[in-house]
């Protein structure tokens, strides 16, 4: 249950640091940049009051580097779901090639 929660947590930090970074460039580009940031701000404290407890519960499971390779995997999957589905974003093979890369990292760290 606790790599289920680690990740479930993992999933919706991405999917508000996702928005908080780029939600913006859609939805807000007649806005100053002020208002943009401190939007951001408010959708980042949502992420990082994710993010850190799924680091902590994460922590006593996976080593670090499990944890940071699984959070890249994650960014990555969430990113291209947000880049297609909301910002209209068409698939490319590159997305296809940096996943593949991923893989192997997660191989790698995985590895005694």
């Amino acid at each position: 249950m606790t790599a289920t929660k680690v990740i479930l947590l993992l999933i919706l930090s991405n999917a508000f640091m996702t928005f908080a970074w780029y939600g913006h460039l859609k939805a807000l580009g007649s806005k100053p940049l002020w208002v943009v940031i401190i939007i951001s701000w408010f959708i980042a404290f949502f992420e990082y009051s994710l993010q850190v407890p799924a680091n902590r519960i994460g922590f006593g499971y996976f080593t670090l580097p499990q944890l940071k390779i699984i959070q890249e995997v994650i960014t990555l999957l969430v990113f291209v779901v947000f880049a297609v589905f909301y910002m209209g974003v068409k698939p490319s093979l590159n997305f296809l090639w940096a996943s593949l890369c991923l893989i192997g990292a997660v191989y790698f760290i995985f590895q005694d």
